[in-house]
């Protein structure tokens, strides 16, 4: 039945084809919108003539720049001096070995944590929050009391449950 429908759509589609398209090529074609102005209507320069001309009031605009420079090694130099001379305190904690690619590291900036004291840091704070508050761990790392109140606010450490078995008498798949 599909190809019956087939056949008719197709002899309805084909139905005067030929008149179809000789009354559409026959139509007047819409004109072509006008062209932008080129560059010809501008006036042309010479561009090598221009520069070769000496033009007096922009030598005495010159004339009345002063550039005072400085030496850019001086100030990279002074910023690494900075980076060097701030404090570091010494890791509260760290991993045994090198997990992780993370490198041994001995000691941090003050006011930054590890990963690893990160994460103790919260575990505390979530195990006992009365022991733990945010002035105590911003005094204990060197920390800014605001950044350790964000801290505790916004990250939340996983929350490892393991349940129970229920019994022993689970069914397990035999391989057959």
């Amino acid at each position: 039945m599909s190809t019956m429908g087939a056949r008719i759509t197709r002899v309805i589609a084909n139905f005067n084809v030929e008149n179809r398209a000789h009354r559409e090529i026959s139509k007047l074609k819409p004109r072509a919108a006008p062209r932008h102005q080129t560059s010809a209507s501008f006036p042309q320069h010479n561009t090598a003539d221009n520069i070769n001309q000496r033009n007096d009031p922009l030598l005495s605009m010159l004339k009345d720049v002063y550039v005072e420079s400085e030496n850019p090694a001086s100030q990279v130099a002074m910023l690494k001096k900075t980076e060097q001379e701030t404090e570091r305190r010494l890791l509260k904690f760290s991993l045994p070995g090198d997990p992780y690619g993370i490198c041994n590291i001995a000691d941090v900036p003050k006011g930054k944590l590890s990963l690893v004291e990160a994460l103790t840091v919260l575990n505390n704070h979530k195990r006992m929050p009365k022991t733990w508050t945010t002035e105590k761990m911003a005094k204990e790392y060197a920390l800014d009391p605001r950044d350790v109140k964000a801290l505790t606010d916004f990250f939340i450490p996983f929350d490892v449950k393991i349940f129970p078995a229920k019994s022993v008498e689970n069914k397990q798949i035999n391989d057959s």
